[in-house]
């Protein structure tokens, strides 16, 4: 079973890594760096938030943008509405850093966290498609060198199972030492990421493989690695090569944006250093599971051609690829890599929905595919400085004009 949703009254945003004072059984010191059971419950126990919108619908997009960010220390929030499969709103408001007066605008990009992991997995899925890779092949068959290392547990984990968070594998490698110093290794990418994985399989799985939901950042590490040894391409490139530049998403990119864009904030404070330890972000490895930036339209550019899937006309995929990562596994919340909800907030489903922080920015995508409808939004500061206040506040009233009311359980 996977942790139950929060209260209404207390939901709980996370970073993609954090220190939290609760560390696992399985830690092997009192310094843990995970995704969180209770971020787990905030991204797919949504439909359960009492969500009360802070701004009148009456409103126009960059004056509720304005109101909601009204009480939080949040430096600037960007939002775009999807109506009809079309781009229907977009406006950005607030400064690129709160220590200096340049506003934020359209052009500029934004860190999305785990949001970005939908597009690593459609990314493998043209790779499927294209007959590089397959869904169901073992890991034993996909890394055979490191077979007789990993737990036998591992052995017979597929792609699907690794990308929809069933492979048991932890949420990232539970040696806070080990994964820190990969914030500050020179090596290439790749090469780390061979290292990273081959420390994660060797690690216990908190379940037996393909019988429970674990939300694992490290599952995606591992899928990454195999797609760069069946290509002989680094992942950053097949992304590129597979999503962005199919989809026309042209200011999207890796790691930090662009100099003299917008920055990230904690504490109260621009981040202006890259991170250097788990506390800090992610480190660079991490494509994959959570790395990119890109501007509000590059992201619905991804985010329209899955609503266009779910209604058998998207450019990117098959028809049975959208439908694999649209649909939750047996026994699980998520599909591929989309949280997977018959409702939200009191608005009917089936929604599509997934939220990313690494504790300097906040990003959602939430989209009804029976309404062709969605939006996105996104702050360059976390929990910490009332991103998620804002962006509940807003979110609230958008899905009312989203989607139409829930119908109410039968009565038992």
């Amino acid at each position: 079973m996977h942790p139950a949703a929060p209260a209404p009254s207390a939901p709980v945003l996370p970073t993609l890594l954090r220190k939290d004072s609760h560390a696992h059984d399985h830690a092997p010191t009192d310094r843990s760096f995970f995704l969180t059971a209770r971020g787990l419950r905030w991204w797919l126990g949504i439909s359960l938030f009492c969500v009360a919108a802070s701004a009148s619908a009456a409103d126009d997009l960059p004056s509720r943008i304005a109101q909601a960010m009204q009480g939080t220390a949040t430096p600037a929030m960007g939002v775009l509405v999807i109506r009809d499969g079309k781009v229907a709103e977009q406006a950005v408001s607030g400064v690129r850093r709160n220590d200096a007066k340049a506003a934020a605008t359209r052009e500029d990009a934004w860190m999305i966290g785990s949001t970005g992991k939908p597009i690593t997995v459609a990314m493998i899925a043209r790779l499927v498609e294209q007959g590089v890779l397959s869904w169901d092949a073992p890991l034993s068959t996909l890394l055979p060198d490191l077979a007789t290392q990993m737990q036998p547990a591992y052995r017979d984990v597929t792609l699907v199972q690794l990308l929809s968070h069933r492979a048991g594998l932890p949420e990232n490698l539970t040696d806070g030492v080990a994964l820190d110093a990969f914030f500050t290794d020179k090596r290439a990418l790749t090469v780390q990421r061979e290292a990273y994985i081959k420390a994660a399989l060797s690690e216990a799985p908190v379940h037996r493989p393909g019988t429970e939901f674990a939300y694992s950042n490290s599952g995606f590490l591992v899928a990454a690695v195999i797609a760069e040894r069946a290509t002989g391409t680094p992942v950053e490139t097949l992304i590129q090569r597979e999503v962005f530049e199919p989809l026309g998403m042209a200011g999207a990119g890796f790691g930090a944006p662009p100099a003299g864009q917008l920055l990230g904030h904690r504490g109260g404070k621009p981040v202006t250093d890259a991170p250097h330890k788990a506390d800090d972000g992610v480190p660079p490895i991490y494509t994959a599971a959570g790395n990119l930036h890109m501007r509000l339209q590059d992201l619905a550019l991804f985010a329209i051609d899955q609503l266009a899937g779910s209604h058998g006309q998207g450019k990117l995929l098959s028809p049975a690829s959208y439908a694999l990562m649209q649909t939750a596994q047996p026994g699980s919340p998520s599909g591929l890599d989309w949280g997977v909800q018959p409702s939200i907030a009191g608005r009917q489903g089936p929604v599509l929905v997934h939220g990313g922080s690494d504790g300097n920015w906040l990003a959602w995508v939430v989209l009804f595919p029976a309404q062709n409808s969605g939006v996105i939004a996104i702050a360059n500061a976390a929990d910490d400085m009332g991103a998620d206040k804002a962006s509940m506040g807003l979110l609230g009233g958008l899905f009312a004009e989203l989607a139409p009311a829930a119908t109410p359980a039968p009565a038992r």
